[in-house]
């Protein structure tokens, strides 16, 4: 029977699982081996690795650490920790955001039945911690986040930015295209538009598209913005998309076009012209029914298994780096927002390791910084 749980079957007979036996020789090297009235001689005296998901030091998926950032260019892909809420404009708490995120991460496997993907076995990832970041100063905040982010993406690891509010959607952007000359689009899962210009005087978590689009490299015509509508779209960025000539499709136009074809539209127009693709993915897209912990909840938004799947189509043609933005633990029920912070990370990373995407952002790095 040709369905896709029969084929998810098959699959996974193909999988290695050559690192997952590297990881728990690991575990007991490192962790003593267990106690002899343990029957399972895999199992260490001290938690190591993946396994008990309920124990261990919390980087994201049980990911290695890295200590000396220095190291990051020896992994595919590397975890930034962005502990920023002061670009809030209502309520915060998402400088919590990347703890909560790590801290729920730990839930999952590296294994995805559907794609038929385990990423311990195709890829390597690692955690870099967190950006030190300024509380109530925006611009040395940016300025730290942009230094981060440009070393981690010289070093040809790809970042993958946990927020923090939707403000640090610029200084990632930026920290990606000082390091290249090559044209970088933007496809933005958002309820809110995001691009005007100031917000209470500052640059908020509002505006990230007015000043990302302001990079010489990043042009206006290849952001795409995915999801927005409702009551909470101020008029003053309306305005400045319409001047830029960006592209905005809303839960309706998805609704009407299908997930298949909206996701079709999304890569044409990104891609237009450009060299590479940027994610930035706003969990408030999401409908607040499913995301209570969030700056900015909105009812209306994408169903998960709708934004799952549009995600993972966009990703699948590479992306030059990945941000998640606006989970707030404060507000947070049962840690479902944190949750679903997680899953469309790992839905971003399978995505690419399925369709042979990963390490393709190198061809960009023709401008790397060093520090």
């Amino acid at each position: 029977m040709a369905t896709q749980g029969w084929k998810a079957l098959e699959a996974e007979g193909q999988l290695p699982a050559t690192a997952w036996r590297k990881e728990r020789q690991w575990a007991l090297d490192m962790g003593l081996p267990g106690a002899e009235s343990i029957t399972d001689r895999d199992i260490p005296t001290f938690a190591r690795g993946e396994l008990p998901h309920f124990a261990g030091i919390n980087t994201f998926m049980k990911a290695p650490y890295i200590e000396n950032v220095r190291d990051v260019g020896k992994y595919d892909a590397a975890v930034i920790g962005i502990p920023f809420d002061s670009g809030t404009t209502y309520r915060p708490g998402t400088r919590f955001g990347p703890q909560g995120i790590r801290r729920i991460s730990a839930l999952y496997t590296p294994y995805n039945y559907e794609l038929g993907v385990d990423l311990r076995e195709q890829m390597t990832l690692c955690d870099v911690g967190d950006v030190f970041t300024i509380p109530a100063n925006l611009e040395k905040s940016f300025d730290q986040i942009t230094r981060g982010v440009a070393h981690v993406f010289s070093s040809g690891a790809l970042p993958i930015m946990l927020g923090g509010d939707h403000s640090i959607g610029f200084p990632c952007v930026r920290g990606i295209a000082q390091c290249t000359d090559k044209k970088i689009g933007i496809i933005h899962f958002d309820r809110h538009i995001d691009i005007q210009e100031k917000d209470l005087d500052e640059r908020m978590h509002t505006t990230p598209w007015f000043w990302a689009t302001n990079l010489p490299n990043v042009p206006a015509v290849n952001l795409v913005q995915l999801g927005i509508g409702g009551w909470q779209v101020p008029r003053e960025g309306v305005q400045v998309a319409r001047a830029r000539s960006t592209n905005v499709l809303t839960i309706a136009d998805i609704e009407k076009f299908g997930i298949e074809k909206s996701a079709e539209i999304a890569l044409d127009l990104a891609w237009k012209d450009a060299d590479a693709v940027y994610i930035s993915f706003d969990v408030d897209s999401i409908d607040c029914g499913f995301v209570p912990g969030t700056g900015w909840p909105e009812p209306g938004g994408f169903l998960p298994r709708e934004a799952l799947k549009l995600l993972g189509l966009v990703c699948a043609q590479g992306i030059c780096g990945f941000e998640v933005v606006e989970v707030s633990p404060p507000y947070d029920t049962s840690d479902i927002t944190a949750l679903m912070g997680v899953r469309v990370v790992v839905e971003a990373l399978g995505a690419l390791a399925a369709h042979g995407k990963l390490g393709s952002h190198r061809s960009i790095i023709n401008k790397p910084v060093t520090y």
